[in-house]
C-alpha cells in the first residue's frame, strides 16, 4: 500500500507539473494598436487590399505563436476603424480623417470574420477619453465631435481631451461603446492606461471651469477625489451599458502596472513608480475590481524581473494578492527585447518566457497580454521559437470569467467523416449558443483525454474541416472527436465523428 501511494504521489505531481507546463486554459492576446499605424495597417492610405493582408497575416503569425485572442484598438481618438454612423473613419486607416476606405469595407467586420474563422476571440479596444491625437497635426474632419461639440473638449500637452468631469462625455463614450457591442460579434470591451492622461511636469490638467462648476461636493482640497469619481461614473456607465445588451460580452481595463506606491499607500505595492493609476491617472482599479464593475484586468508590468524601481516579480505578487475576484492578465513587454538594450535582461527572449513561468506560478493569473503584434513580426532574438519549445508548446483556450455566468452550447450534431487517399474530411452541424468548435485528435486505441491540450487539432467557427492525409493524420491511425465552445469559452461533451 506504501508503494502504491508513493506511485500516486508521482503521478499527481506529473500531472500537476504538465498541467503548469502546458495549461489547457490560459489567456495568449496580442495588441493591435492602430494609433500612429504601430502594428496595423503599416502606414496611412494603403489600399484595401493590402489592408488586408496584413491583419491576416498578423492574425495567422498569432495562430503560429499559439496565441488565442486579439486586442483590437478601434477607436485610437474619437474616431473610428469599423464603420460608424457616430464618429468619423480614422486617419490611420485611410490617410484623412472621415474618409471611408475605397472599395469599401468595414475592417472590424471583416476582422471578427478572420478571427472566427481562425478559432482566435476578438477584444475590441476603446481610448474613452483622447479625442485629437496631436491638435496642431492630426487630420479633424468636421463631423468630428470636437468641431461639433467643442464645449466638451480641453487641450493638454498638444493632444484634445473629452472632459471626464462632463455628464456628456460619459453618455457619448457609452453610446459608441453600445454601438459596437450591439452591432458587432465580439468577446470583450477593452481600455487601456489612458483615462486622465499621464501627468507633464508643471502643467496641470484643465479642469478649472468644470471643477468650479460641477464639484459634486468636493471641496478645494478633494480635486483628485472628484476627478476619480469622473472616471468612476464612466467606468460604471459602460459596463452598464455593455451588460444590458450582451452580458456575456466581458469588459476589461489594461491599467499601468502600479497601482500605487507603498511609500504612499500601506496597501500599495513595493515599488517606486514615477507616475500610478490612483494618484495621477486618477483610475482607482481596486475599487473598480471590488464594485464588479470590471470582468477582467491586466495590469501592464512593462518591467523586467529584479529591475529595482518596479519588480515584476514583486508586482505579479501584488496583483495576484489584489485581484478581487476578477479575471487576472498580465500585460507583458516584448517589444523591449533588442540585442543593444542597455538592460541586460531584455537582450535575450528568455526574459518573457520567465515571466510567464512566474505568471503560472500564481493561481489568479490566468494568462498574458503581449504589447504589441508587430513584434510577431520581428521575431525579436528568435522569441517565438522560445515561446512555442518552452511555454507556448501546444494551444490553448481562452478561459471563461467567473464573472461572467456561462452559456452552455449545444453538443455540435451530425459529425461525420469522410475520407479518400489525400484527405479527410470532416462535417457537422451548428447548434445554438455556439461560436466556436474545437476538433481533438487521439490515437486509436487511447481515450478521450480533453484535459491535455496537446488533443488540441484545431479551433474553428467553421462547420467542416479538409485534413491532408500524412502520417501524423491518416484515419486508419487516428480518430477525431468535437466539442461546441459558447460565448463564455465553456464547452460542450465532445461527440466522435462517425
Amino acid at each position: 500500500m506504501k508503494h502504491i501511494s508513493i506511485l500516486h504521489l508521482f503521478l499527481f505531481l506529473a500531472l500537476t507539473a504538465q498541467s503548469q507546463n502546458n495549461p489547457k486554459h490560459e489567456m495568449r492576446a496580442v495588441w493591435i494598436a492602430t494609433v500612429l499605424n504601430i502594428d496595423w495597417p503599416s502606414a496611412k492610405g494603403l489600399p484595401v487590399d493590402v489592408q488586408k493582408k496584413e491583419l491576416t497575416e498578423l492574425l495567422d503569425l498569432a495562430q503560429q505563436y499559439h496565441m488565442n485572442t486579439v486586442v483590437f484598438q478601434i477607436r485610437p481618438a474619437a474616431d473610428a476603424l469599423y464603420f460608424s454612423s457616430i464618429e468619423p473613419w480614422s486617419e490611420w486607416l485611410t490617410g484623412e480623417q472621415g474618409r471611408a476606405p475605397e472599395p469599401f469595407y468595414d475592417p472590424l467586420e471583416f476582422a471578427v470574420q478572420e478571427c472566427r474563422m481562425r478559432g482566435l476571440d476578438i477584444h475590441v479596444w476603446f481610448n474613452p477619453y483622447r479625442a485629437v491625437k496631436d491638435t496642431l497635426k492630426s487630420s479633424v474632419a468636421e463631423n468630428h465631435i470636437t468641431k461639433t461639440h467643442p464645449e466638451w473638449f480641453v487641450t493638454y500637452g498638444g493632444t484634445g481631451y473629452f472632459d471626464p468631469a462632463l455628464p456628456q462625455t460619459r453618455d457619448y463614450v457609452s453610446r459608441v461603446v453600445s454601438d459596437v457591442v450591439r452591432r458587432y460579434d465580439i468577446d470583450a470591451v477593452h481600455m487601456d492606461d489612458y483615462f486622465y492622461p499621464y501627468r507633464i511636469s508643471n502643467l496641470e490638467f484643465p479642469d478649472d471651469s468644470s471643477f468650479a462648476t460641477r464639484p459634486r461636493g468636493y471641496s478645494a482640497d478633494q480635486r483628485d477625489d472628484w476627478r476619480r469619481e469622473n472616471v468612476d461614473l464612466v467606468i460604471k456607465q459602460i459596463h452598464d451599458s455593455i451588460k444590458a445588451i450582451k452580458p456575456w460580452v466581458e469588459f476589461g481595463i489594461s491599467p499601468f502596472g502600479v497601482w500605487r506606491n507603498i511609500a504612499k499607500d500601506s496597501l500599495g505595492s513595493n515599488t517606486r513608480a514615477g507616475q500610478t493609476n490612483y494618484d495621477d491617472l486618477f483610475a482607482d482599479i481596486i475599487k473598480w475590481q471590488k464594485e464588479g464593475w470590471i470582468d477582467y484586468v491586466t495590469p501592464q508590468i512593462y518591467w523586467y524581473i529584479g529591475f529595482d524601481l518596479a519588480d515584476y516579480a514583486i508586482l505579479c505578487d501584488w496583483w495576484s494578492d489584489n485581484a478581487n475576484g476578477t479575471q487576472l492578465y498580465i500585460g507583458q513587454a516584448p517589444y523591449r527585447i533588442r540585442k543593444d538594450s542597455k538592460d541586460k535582461s531584455w537582450r535575450n527572449s528568455k526574459e518573457i518566457v520567465k515571466q510567464i513561468r512566474l505568471n503560472r506560478e500564481h493561481s489568479n493569473i490566468a494568462g498574458s497580454m503581449f504589447f504589441s503584434a508587430k513584434v510577431l513580426r520581428s521575431n525579436p532574438l528568435k522569441l517565438q521559437q522560445k515561446l512555442t519549445k518552452k511555454v507556448y508548446r501546444y494551444q490553448a483556450l481562452p478561459p471563461d470569467n467567473t464573472r461572467i455566468r456561462k452559456i452552455v452550447p449545444e453538443v455540435p450534431a451530425e459529425a461525420l467523416i469522410e475520407s479518400n487517399d489525400e484527405e479527410i474530411y470532416l462535417k457537422w452541424e451548428k447548434g445554438n449558443d455556439t461560436k466556436n468548435f474545437v476538433i481533438y485528435k487521439f490515437r486509436k486505441g487511447k481515450s478521450v483525454d480533453l484535459f491535455d491540450p496537446k488533443n488540441i487539432f484545431k479551433v474553428t467557427a467553421e462547420t467542416n474541416l479538409t485534413i491532408p492525409i500524412h502520417k501524423n493524420t491518416r484515419p486508419k491511425k487516428y480518430y477525431y472527436v468535437i466539442t461546441a465552445q459558447s460565448q463564455t469559452n465553456t464547452e460542450s461533451k465532445a461527440v466522435p465523428f462517425k
